[in-house]
């Protein structure tokens, strides 16, 4: 059966007055084949459609004219319609390839799909990524786009993604900066691999694409400490983020006075391995790499003061609460909460940095926290009225931690503590706190 099964159809749709049913096939719109949902999605947009199923041996022709937004009431198996592309590399710094056996299926996966990086702000490498595919980004102009640079010399690019074809980098981000498309760039910094004289002719041959490239965020590799049969790569220190940040500001300032931009971005944890103050909002340019932890404490800061403001009129009743958070940003949330204490005298509030026992110590971000590390680390603590806990430990579809935990696990685990999970930014968090 040709094209891609239809799971349900929408009650009073287009299609279901039409007659379509679950289990037909989408084979074609206007002529085009549908393969996945940019095929379809931008198919639908045209207000006179001749849409073709397949049921068994028989084909039907609906022709429908709409609005141009009117959805025509379909859906599938997935949100992308078909498979998920997988990556083909095998990065020396690959996270998935340093994560402990025994876990759940789905974290293994490793997806490097256009299309997710569109939809998701997901990096893709384009090790593998025919010219085909890069015309069918500019034809449905999926802008941005995020790239997994790494290093731009191809010799070394390829070996460190282990891939004979991710050499030509260059050429293809060119491809597609020529087209119109814009890109935010991502170099995952591995100790002597692709730092140093490499950071600088990575740095050097990105600059040649602005203001395609708009921005690149370089971010130190994260190591676990199960990296049993993979090469070694020595751990970022104060010394090496030192030297890496003096690189990357002489970067900055030569594209400030070239092109009013900094377009290159150190992550936070730079700044916190050599201890170094951490630059304010302006200096971030409206933080396009904010998912890379670029940027992220100025962020909440500036959100802090504001929040805090916003309720100082306010009387409220004081209690007793605990936050729980990474080892990376522990000190920056417990200098905050101490500041919140003298705006709010009546509140008690504990802040705990959690240790990762479960992947090493090396990784210090909240977003990859297990359960049984928060629960071992927080038993026999008095923990007051609540436990508060950033919303990003875990799945992004289901209450489960990356250890398989569920909030009902940890609760009981200690105590029965009430547990609130809070989406990102100081304004959830202050509002849990108050509330």
């Amino acid at each position: 059966m040709n094209g891609i099964i239809i799971k349900s159809v929408e009650l009073d749709s287009i299609c279901d007055e039409g007659g379509i049913r679950a289990g037909d096939c989408l084979v074609s719109i206007n002529g085009n084949a549908i393969g996945d949902v940019f095929d379809y999605r931008f198919a639908v947009m045209e207000e006179e459609l001749k849409i073709v199923f397949q049921r068994g041996d028989s084909e039907i022709i609906l022709e429908v004219e709409k609005d141009q937004y009117d959805d025509i009431g379909l859906e599938f198996d997935t949100y992308l319609m078909d498979e998920e592309r997988s990556c083909t590399n095998d990065c020396v710094f690959c996270f998935i390839n340093q994560m402990p056996k025994g876990m759940r299926k789905s974290l293994y996966f490793k997806d490097d799909d256009a299309r997710l990086s569109f939809l998701s702000g997901n990096y893709i490498t384009m090790t593998n990524m025919k010219y085909s595919e890069l015309d069918r980004i500019i034809k449905y102009r999926l802008s941005p786009i995020n790239v997994s640079v790494h290093v731009t010399e191809p010799e070394l690019r390829c070996k460190m993604m282990h891939n004979r074809f991710a050499g030509d980098i260059m050429d293809k981000l060119r491809y597609l900066v020529e087209a119109g498309i814009s890109i935010n760039a991502q170099v995952v910094l591995c100790r002597g691999y692709n730092d140093g004289a490499m950071l600088e002719r990575t740095m050097t041959d990105l600059m040649t694409l602005w203001p395609g490239i708009g921005s690149v965020a370089i971010v130190p590799a994260g190591l676990t400490d199960h990296r049993e049969g993979l090469p070694y790569i020595e751990p970022h220190d104060a010394t090496s983020a030192k030297e890496n940040l003096e690189l990357i500001s002489k970067f900055q300032d030569i594209c400030l006075e070239k092109y009013g931009s900094r377009m290159f971005f150190p992550s936070d944890e730079f700044f916190l391995l050599c201890k170094e103050e951490l630059p304010g909002p302006d200096y971030y340019e409206g933080y396009p790499q904010l998912d890379n932890g670029v940027g992220m404490i100025a962020l909440f800061r500036d959100e802090f003061r504001q929040a805090t403001q916003g309720h100082k009129c306010k009387r409220r009743k004081g209690r007793r609460v605990t936050l729980a958070t990474g080892m990376a940003f522990a000190p920056e949330l417990t200098k905050l909460m101490e500041i919140f204490m003298e705006e709010f005298p009546a509140f008690d509030i504990q802040t705990v940095g959690i240790i990762n026992d479960f992947f090493g110590h090396n990784i210090t971000v909240a977003g990859l926290l297990t359960g049984q590390d928060i629960s071992k680390q927080l038993q026999g603590k008095d923990l007051g009225d609540e436990l508060i806990l950033p919303r990003v430990m875990l799945k992004a579809d289901e209450d489960i931690f990356l250890d398989d935990w569920t909030p009902e696990m940890l609760s009981e685990s200690l105590g029965g503590i009430k547990i609130t999970f809070i989406d990102e930014g100081a304004d959830a968090l202050i509002s849990a706190i108050l509330d």
